[in-house]
């Protein structure tokens, strides 16, 4: 007994099928199996002689199994029957090295042993692991089937049924993917199942009822190393508390207690021991057998070594052969005729049988290869129809013409292709690569179409946009009466000649009657989403609209000419008929009118909002329901409704209110313009002044002085106001006016005064007294819509010192 790691190992049953009694006695108590009660588990492994048994418990239960040393060569390592127990896995578990079949140092006579191991393994072990080369699969003898199919016949016979969980591990995996190996396996194992005679009580009994099977697969330890370890450690885990509900034997059945396990393995390995139905085959049967098999794998190999295989192996990766299949199937027939040659002489039955698997294997050698010619003509074909395709649509061929013809061409170049990859051999369809490549194609011209109709459809919903959104917005903006005819008749010929443009278009894709006229439909339907995108975009901006139209009817003539106003406008009637048409604007954006039916939107509108409160003032004692008291309009969908009775009248308040500061500085600039433009007084005041100033008046004119004197002082006077401006001081009202006179009156004045002293002192210097030029001189003046006042005719004054003065002269000068 070994312990090494904390795993304990025994040889269980030796080479001469002697049972170690005493070394298992040993063993349970060094493990303390005793204590375990049913919480343990047994797991064994069998499999061909040097396929890495013992190595893979070793890594995978961490146990210190003999292992076969490769540098002395393939030979017998494990003898018998080993057990030991599994480091670090609860519950505990036992794990059993089975010696390997098909071994040469026991020879033909001796392989009853081999089948008898196997069976007790199956008999005492709860999970079974069956080691077997991936490049086996298929085999008789290495895959183990007959072996499983006497094992499974016998058992029946011999044991109470249990569960047992078979693992098929399938060792240096390929690259084969495993789904591709395990259905073969389950498929072998079911078939020996089916045909193994059964007693009546299990006649009908399922596979499942005996056996779990799990498939697993491992690479190369000597080539892959570290992956191999990786594999082994994940599958490890598998192991831990594999007897619990859903573990690997969670369903086993008539588990013997711990403590009776030696007695039970006695027992049943003596059982066995003594059936008689496990003889040897015929010795004949079994020659025929390994020698078959030994040339089988030769041709295997030189098949695998061959140069002309390899090379085209190796080219078929990257691109298609041409005559591939010729070439593959002329080396297959040489290497099916030399095994013919050698294996002649052997047993029939089995020569044809192994003759049957090497051309399996072979076949399954070359499949992938076959797999990625049959790839590489598809993709070509596919890329090729592509070219031709887009070729085609831009030489002007209609869609669907094009893509029936493209298709059926590089189809039948496929399937010219595929002929040419056929292997004789085989009796492989090419069905399914077909296929393939006609949903490739398929979805290709149906990727194509979808774009080449979206970009039809785009191109002719841009062109709706473009003809509809400005010339809608356009006629919204000018809102009057025969708006909405307008943009019906507008939309109708717009979209009568996009959708003529648009079924022309459609018509090289031979679509269905009810396709196109959906899609026609769907085309409508954009055109009058436009104009009621727009719509609904010019009714958010309805407000600012209303304001603007006002502002331009309110302040602007009939010759759009601004306003100025003099006092003779009628701004109440100007008021009103720039409200109407703001009302009008309001009313036509309250709702979509793409269909030609009426409705009274208009009319409630002026009703309430214009001639209500009218109404309302002359019949007080009356009670009436206000009509905007609503959130739709009679006869108008709602799903045509921009803007609700509710939001028209307070859209009509709030414009009111923002335009009555507008009317109020009209009538206050008009009520200005009066004040400035009336400088008389009163006629009674005239007569007044007239009255009570005669006496005054007749001094006057017997004293012509004072009528010189004022004369002057009217002059400067006159001169003041216009150097002044006092009437435009006073048209932004009397308080201002006086703030700005009061700065500007002192430095007008002395302004003035300078301007007179000058005057006279350059007059004194260069001129005689009395000069005619200047009594020649006259000034003149006239009275403008201003009050501006001038004197006409000739007169002169006198200073002090004698100069004279024309009033031309004086009036320069103020000037």
């Amino acid at each position: 007994m070994d312990n090494k790691d904390e795993g304990c190992s025994t040889h269980l049953i030796d080479g001469d099928g002697m049972f170690n009694v005493a070394g298992v006695e040993n063993f349970m108590k060094e493990v303390k199996l005793a204590e375990c009660g049913l919480s343990y588990a047994v797991v064994s492994i069998m499999g061909p002689q040097s396929s890495g048994k013992s190595t893979l418990l070793n890594h995978l239960f961490h146990t210190n199994f003999r292992e076969m040393d490769a540098y002395k060569g393939r030979s017998q390592t494990t003898k018998g029957i080993w057990m030991a127990r599994c480091v670090g896995i609860e519950p505990c578990t036992l794990v059993m090295d089975l010696e390997g079949t098909d071994g040469r140092e026991r020879g033909e006579d001796d392989t009853a042993f081999e089948k008898q191991s196997a069976l007790f393994a199956l008999a005492v072990s709860d999970i079974v692991l069956i080691n077997m080369w991936c490049h086996d699969i298929g085999r008789e003898q290495a895959a183990n089937k007959p072996l499983l199919k006497t094992v499974f016949q016998v058992m029946m016979r011999l044991f109470s049924p249990r569960k047992t969980t078979l693992m098929f591990v399938i060792r240096d995996k390929t690259r084969t993917p495993l789904e591709n190996l395990e259905p073969v396996l389950r498929e072998d194992i079911q078939k020996i199942w089916d045909s193994v005679p059964k007693p009546q009580a299990h006649k009908d009994t399922p596979l499942s009822e005996f056996f779990n099977v799990e498939v697993v697969a491992l690479s190369s330890f000597e080539e892959k190393e570290e992956q191999f370890k990786e594999q082994v450690a994940s599958l490890r885990q598998r192991f831990f508390h594999s007897i619990a509900p859903g573990g690997l034997a969670g369903d086993r059945r008539a588990v013997v207690p711990a403590s009776g396990f030696s007695f039970s393995s006695q027992q049943i390995w003596k059982v066995i021991k003594e059936n008689k139905d496990l003889d040897l085959p015929a010795h004949k049967v079994m020659v025929a057998t390994v020698r078959c098999e030994e040339i089988a794998n030769e041709k295997y190999v030189s098949f695998t070594e061959n140069e002309e295989w390899s090379q085209l192996e190796e080219a078929v990766n990257s691109h298609s052969v041409r005559g591939f299949g010729r070439k593959v199937s002329s080396i297959l027939d040489a290497c099916l005729s030399e095994y013919d040659t050698e294996a002649t002489f052997f047993d029939e039955g089995v020569r044809s049988s192994k003759r049957k698997h090497l051309e399996e294997k072979l076949l399954q050698l070359v499949l992938p290869a076959y797999q990625s010619m049959l790839g590489h003509i598809r993709a070509d074909a596919f890329e090729r129809f592509k070219d031709a395709f887009e070729k085609a649509l831009k030489g002007g061929k209609g869609f669907a013409l094009a893509a029936r013809e493209c298709a059926e061409s590089f189809m039948s170049h496929f399937d010219e292709e595929c002929t040419d990859a056929i292997i004789d051999q085989a009796k492989w369809d090419s069905s399914r690569v077909k296929d393939k490549l006609r949903r490739d194609v398929d979805a290709h011209i149906a990727e194509v179409r979808s774009a080449k109709l979206t970009e039809v459809t785009t191109l002719y919903e841009t062109k709706l946009n473009e003809a509809l959104a400005g010339p809608v917005e356009a006629l919204l903006d000018g809102a009057g009466d025969d708006t909405w005819p307008a943009i019906r008749k507008l939309l109708q010929r717009e979209t009568d000649t996009a959708v003529s443009g648009f079924a022309a278009a459609l018509s090289g894709f031979e679509m269905d009657e009810e396709s196109r006229d959906n899609m026609v439909l769907r085309l409508k339907d954009y055109a009058r989403g436009v104009v009621e995108a727009k719509a609904k975009e010019e009714a958010g901006r309805v407000l600012s609209r209303m304001k603007d139209r006002f502002s331009t009817l309110f302040s602007h003539d009939q010759d759009s000419m601004p306003r100025i106003w003099t006092g003779k406008e009628d701004i109440r009637a100007i008021t009103k008929t720039a409200r109407s048409a703001s009302l009008k604007l309001l009313s036509v954006m309250a709702a979509v009118r793409l269909e030609d039916e009426g409705d009274s939107i208009d009319k409630i509108l002026i009703v309430a909002l214009v001639d209500g409160k009218a109404g309302a003032s002359s019949s007080k004692s009356i009670t009436s329901v206000d009509p905007l008291a609503s959130s739709t309009w009679d006869e108008v969908p709602p799903s045509k409704t921009l803007i609700t009775p509710v939001q028209c009248k307070s859209l009509w308040r709030q414009f009111k209110t923002e335009t009555e500061y507008v009317v109020s500085q009209a009538i206050a600039a008009q009520e200005a313009s009066k004040r400035n433009n009336n400088w008389l007084p009163p006629p009674w005041a005239i007569v007044a002044m007239v009255v009570l100033g005669f006496n005054e008046f007749m001094t006057l004119l017997r004293n012509p002085l004072y009528l010189g004197f004022i004369f002057v002082a009217y002059l400067l006077f006159k001169a003041l106001w216009v150097q002044m401006d006092i009437s435009g001081e006073f048209r932004n009202g009397v308080l201002p006016g006086l703030l700005s006179l009061s700065t500007k009156f002192l430095p007008t004045v002395m302004n003035l005064l300078k301007r007179l002293a000058e005057e006279g002192q350059g007059m004194a210097n260069g001129q005689p007294q009395g000069n005619p030029a200047l009594s020649s001189k006259s000034f003149r003046g006239s009275t403008n819509d201003q009050g501006d006042v001038s004197t006409s005719g000739t007169s002169e004054v006198t200073s002090e010192n004698g100069t004279e003065y024309s009033s031309s002269s004086l009036h320069d000068k103020v000037q």
